[in-house]
């Protein structure tokens, strides 16, 4: 689902005469800023248009790559409980319990006994799970690249840092939504993104 919801973005010239009646409003910041989710929703929308091929959804594939991630740090089959997928892909405990039950029924993970807690549950990749990325990822990284493919290698390190900078500073959080109730499942997330 897009973030911005606009396909034509403001011409800076019209952000510059709203600066005018509005004066929080920073024309050039607020152009970055539209411009930054209007790329990130078309990445987005590249990326959802290949999974639909594989009737995955993002989320679903966020949890099985947090999943093999984890396989492959490991070097052996491995498994997650709920509140680790939770953290590693950024959603709420409610969310990845339905994003598990699907992929459960789809039979791309299994749910079982954590085997040092018995209240808890541990989720792995199957096979068949293992076996959907294989055939995913190839393409995947092929359409990363081809996204990419207008910027040099300086470009791409550049972008990176400037990005990098963004993350950083969204993760302080602005005075005033410190204070509210959302501000800390929302500042958790964002920490964890930049440890990852």
């Amino acid at each position: 689902m897009p973030l911005l919801m606009l396909n034509d973005l403001p011409r800076y010239e019209c952000l510059l005469e709203a600066s005018r009646e509005l004066p929080d409003l920073d024309p050039s910041a607020t152009e970055v800023f539209l411009n930054l989710l209007r790329a990130g929703d078309e990445a987005f929308r590249v990326v959802a248009m290949h999974l639909a091929k594989y009737d995955i959804t993002q989320g679903r594939f966020g949890v099985l790559m947090a999943l093999w991630g984890v396989c492959q740090r490991e070097g052996r089959a491995t498994s997650l409980t709920p509140a680790e997928l939770a953290d590693h892909t950024g959603v709420t405990r409610a969310t990845i319990t339905g994003l598990i039950d699907t992929l459960e029924r789809s039979g791309l993970v299994t749910r079982t006994q954590h085997p040092d807690d018995r209240r808890m549950m541990s989720v792995g990749l199957t096979l068949r799970g293992e076996r959907l990325l294989h055939k995913i990822l190839p393409a995947h990284f092929r359409q990363m690249a081809w996204l990419m493919d207008p910027l040099s290698e300086p470009e791409r390190k550049t972008l990176v840092r400037l990005l990098t900078k963004i993350l950083g500073r969204a993760a302080e959080l602005p005075p005033a939504l410190v204070s509210s109730p959302e501000a800390a499942p929302a500042a958790r997330r964002l920490r964890l993104a930049r440890s990852a």
